[in-house]
């Protein structure tokens, strides 16, 4: 479970919330159903336009990342590789099939398998480096429906407003409805632009943030299983890996 997400979260909520109530606003004037939709729905179906299917389903299974995200230990990366080699300078690369099957990493997996089968070192480098960079751009592009998102809210805001002062000037002559149509006019602006920088492009860039801890966890990990392959000792190995600690 990632705390800082749930904290920053219910901070940014109850920060807007308690300056609101305190300058003596009314928490139910915020909540505009018809604002919501015309915002909501027209940052939806923006984003849906341009995404293409695949895309647009997998940013939204990205989303569970925000509280529990995927965990990739730097210091146990650096044991596993060390205590792999040992083993394969004394038993040979034959001694890693067991452990690639217990392996749950599917790239870390694929890495060992790939040294059990004896491919050529540059070979398991192009390998792993290709799986690395589409898994990278693959969940990229996933966060960028949610910057993308970030981008069309606000100004689906303004949409929400223009539209709220026009139903208001059409209603001079009948108070309430005058009011009621300034009122969606304002809160769509606040929807658009609260949704953007408070949930939208949030999302986005802690995904990238865990795209980035996962990218540096492989690198680490092919540069390992490559040092294997070349038959580096294991105290050179970790010394070399030692750098990645910086990461944690």
């Amino acid at each position: 479970m990632d705390k800082l997400s749930i904290a920053g979260l219910l901070i940014a909520i109850f920060a807007i919330y308690f300056g609101f109530i305190i300058d003596g606003g009314a928490i139910s004037s915020l909540l505009e159903l018809p604002a919501f939709i015309i915002v909501f729905g027209g940052t939806l179906g923006a984003v849906m336009l341009q995404s293409s299917q695949s895309q647009f389903f997998h940013a939204i299974s990205l989303l569970k990342w925000l509280f529990v995200p995927p965990k990739y230990d730097i210091e146990q990366g650096i044991e596993s590789i060390v205590l792999w080699a040992e083993k394969a300078r004394e038993s040979g690369f034959l001694s890693l099939e067991y452990i690639a099957k217990e392996e749950n990493d599917f790239y870390v997996n694929k890495g060992l398998n790939l040294l059990v089968d004896g491919v050529e070192v540059e070979n398991l480098r192009v390998s792993l480096e290709l799986d690395l960079d589409l898994y990278r751009e693959h969940n990229l592009r996933s966060a960028h429906v949610f910057e993308s998102m970030g981008g069309y809210s606000p100004t689906i805001g303004i949409i929400g407003a223009v539209l709220g002062l026009i139903h208001a000037m059409s209603n001079l002559a009948d108070p309430q409805l005058l009011g009621q149509g300034i009122a969606t006019a304002f809160v769509a602006t606040i929807y658009g632009v609260g949704f953007a920088n408070l949930l939208y492009l949030p999302v986005a860039n802690k995904i990238k943030a865990i795209v980035h801890e996962q990218t540096m966890y492989r690198e680490m990990m092919t540069e390992g299983l490559i040092a294997i392959a070349l038959a580096e000792n294991p105290h050179a190995i970790e010394n070399k890996l030692s750098a990645f600690r910086l990461e944690q």
